[in-house]
């Protein structure tokens, strides 16, 4: 997959991305990551990316011609069937585990990062594909929430992870909190590893961890429990949970 991320402060990217999982990526060529400086696209002497909105107001709203140009751009200069641009702004949809595994099917992934300054609309309505938010609040630009973006789709391609079982065990990924985790010592200043975890009987452990995982999100985010993917055994031992949560 390559990844494109439009910015005016491409610097923000070297430490993130040239780190864990994203570094390992990279160095297995699995991921191909390119920052680019917008303001390479603008015209002038100076260069400038935004002005005054029209009808008044406070701030400056980026213009379109830069970006333009930049998606232009890299779509002449790539040759990718599937592609999708994301503009990152707090308007957008809430970024999910569900839209992660989604955008991991792409070849090509440029994202539009502002800074400060909000869009000029025809940028979100005639250049971007999709607009995502990464939760109801925000930020001073969009390359955070291109990093947690890059980082969550990148774990879902083959080959990324240590383990291709990681991903599908993650929390979210199936709809639910992941269970809890132990290792080493197996006793901590009294605090035992549950024994189930010794028994050799993977069937067993498997319904164990299904288990805790519904417990944790029925008492963390309860939400998640409405588009969950959840079977008959699952419904039962959640309404078994909920008639003791009654009782007590």
């Amino acid at each position: 997959m390559r990844i494109d991320i439009l910015s005016l402060f491409p610097a923000m990217f070297a430490g993130p991305f040239g780190e864990s999982i994203t570094k390992r990526a990279v160095a297995k060529g699995i991921l191909d990551i390119h920052i680019m400086n917008f303001r390479d696209f603008a015209e002038g002497r100076h260069k400038q990316v935004d002005d005054s909105p029209f009808g008044g107001g406070s701030g400056m709203v980026l213009k379109p011609e830069p970006l333009f140009r930049a998606v232009r751009f890299l779509k002449d200069t790539t040759n990718y069937t599937k592609r999708r641009v994301l503009l990152m702004s707090p308007e957008g949809a809430v970024f999910n585990q569900a839209k992660a595994r989604e955008l991991a099917q792409y070849e090509q992934l440029i994202f539009i990062c502002g800074h400060y300054e909000g869009f000029d609309a025809r940028i979100s309505e005639n250049l971007a594909d999709e607009i995502i938010s990464i939760g109801d609040f925000v930020l001073t630009g969009g390359e955070l929430p291109a990093m947690m973006i890059t980082d969550a789709v990148s774990r879902m391609l083959p080959g990324v992870l240590g383990s291709e079982e990681s991903a599908p065990t993650d929390s979210f990924y199936n709809g639910l909190l992941e269970h809890p985790q132990y290792t080493r010592p197996r006793e901590f200043e009294g605090m035992q590893v549950p024994e189930v975890l010794f028994s050799g009987d993977h069937a067993k452990i498997a319904r164990w961890r299904r288990e805790k995982s519904l417990e944790a999100t029925l008492k963390h985010r309860p939400d998640l429990l409405r588009t969950a993917e959840l079977d008959k055994k699952d419904l039962q031992y959640l309404a078994a949970l909920q008639e003791n949560q009654g009782e007590n």
